[in-house]
C-alpha cells in the first residue's frame, strides 16, 4: 500500500489512525500512478462503482467518493457546493498540487463537476473531468427541453410497460407514480421521518433525502474547461442529446455514446464505459 492510500484511510505507515473522522476515500482499484483517480457518489451516496473500476485499465489508483453521513453519526450535506467543498478539503490533504482526474455517475456528475469548478477557481490543474449521464434538475432546463423530456420519459416508461405482463405493468406504474409523489415531497420537505428504520437505513434514506434536494437547488455554472461526456445509446430518462443541455455551459464539450441505458452502464453492462474512461485517462496521463 502506498503512502498516498495510507493518508487516504486515515492511517501513518506504522498503521496508526490519525484521523477521528471517517475518510471520504474509499479505495476500490489500487494503482501506483498518479494522479488517482476520484469517483464521485450519486444520490444514495454509497460507493457503487467497485466492478467499474476493476475494469479500468490505467495503472492509476481508483477510489469512491462516499457521502457524509453514511455512517449516521453526521449530518449528510443538503448543497452540492458544501459536498464538493467537503471532499477537496480532503483531496487537499492527500494532494494539494495535482493535477485531477474527477468522475461522476448521474447526480455525481454533478458533484465532481462542481469540486471541478472550485478547482480551477483555486487555479489547480484539472487533467480530466468526466460526467456520465449526468444533467441539471429540470427545472434548470429551457422550458423546451423540458417539454421534450416529459415526452421522452412518457415513452421510456410506456415501451417499459409493453414488455410486462399486465400486472407487473400495473405494478411499474403504481410504483412510478409513488415514486414521483415521493420525490415531489422531498423537494419541498423532508421523506417523512427515518426514525423507525434501522439506524443504518435510516442514514442512507436521511442522505439520499438530502441529495434530493440538493439536486433540485443546483443550477450549474459556466465551466472554463474541457467537459468530457459519456452517455447510454439507450434514452428514456434524459436528453436525447447531451450537447443541447452542456455546449452552452463549457469551453469544450466532447460527447462519447457508450451501449445501454442508463440504470446499467455502472453495472451489469459496465465493460463499454470502462473502456471509455480508460482511453480518456490515457490521453490525459500520457502527457503529464
Amino acid at each position: 500500500m502506498t503512502l498516498l492510500e495510507q493518508q487516504i484511510r486515515g492511517e501513518t505507515p506504522q498503521g496508526r489512525n490519525i484521523s477521528p473522522r471517517p475518510s471520504p476515500f474509499l479505495l476500490i482499484k489500487h494503482g501506483s500512478s498518479k494522479p488517482p483517480i476520484f469517483i464521485a457518489h450519486g444520490l444514495c451516496g454509497t460507493v457503487q462503482v467497485a466492478e467499474l473500476a476493476k475494469h479500468i485499465y490505467t495503472s492509476n489508483p481508483v477510489y469512491g467518493i462516499q457521502g457524509k453521513g453514511i455512517d449516521g453519526l453526521e449530518e449528510p450535506f443538503d448543497r452540492v457546493e458544501d459536498m464538493a467543498r467537503f471532499y477537496l478539503e480532503a483531496i487537499e490533504k492527500l494532494d494539494a498540487e495535482g493535477p485531477y482526474i474527477l468522475v461522476g455517475y448521474s447526480f455525481g456528475g454533478l458533484v465532481a463537476l462542481e469540486m471541478a469548478q472550485c478547482l480551477l477557481d483555486a487555479g489547480k490543474h484539472v487533467a480530466l473531468l468526466v460526467l456520465i449521464d449526468a444533467y441539471p434538475h429540470p427545472r434548470y432546463l429551457p422550458w423546451w427541453q423540458r417539454q421534450r423530456l416529459v415526452l421522452t420519459r412518457a415513452r421510456g416508461h410506456f415501451n417499459r410497460m409493453r414488455e410486462l405482463p399486465l400486472r407487473s405493468a400495473w405494478a411499474y406504474f403504481s410504483r412510478g407514480l409513488e415514486r414521483r409523489l415521493h420525490i415531489s415531497r422531498t423537494l419541498e420537505e423532508s421523506l417523512g421521518s427515518p426514525l423507525n428504520l434501522p439506524f443504518a437505513a435510516a442514514a442512507l434514506q436521511r442522505v439520499k433525502q438530502n441529495a434530493f434536494v440538493a439536486y433540485a437547488n443546483y443550477e450549474p455554472r459556466f465551466y472554463r474547461g474541457k467537459l468530457n461526456f459519456v452517455t447510454a445509446e439507450k434514452k428514456s430518462f434524459f436528453p436525447e442529446d447531451p450537447a443541447s443541455v452542456w455546449s452552452a455551459l463549457a469551453s469544450e464539450l466532447e460527447v462519447e455514446v457508450i451501449p445501454g441505458h442508463h440504470l446499467n452502464i455502472v453495472t451489469t453492462e459496465f465493460k463499454p464505459l470502462a473502456s471509455a474512461l480508460t482511453r480518456s485517462i490515457q490521453r490525459v496521463t500520457a502527457t503529464q
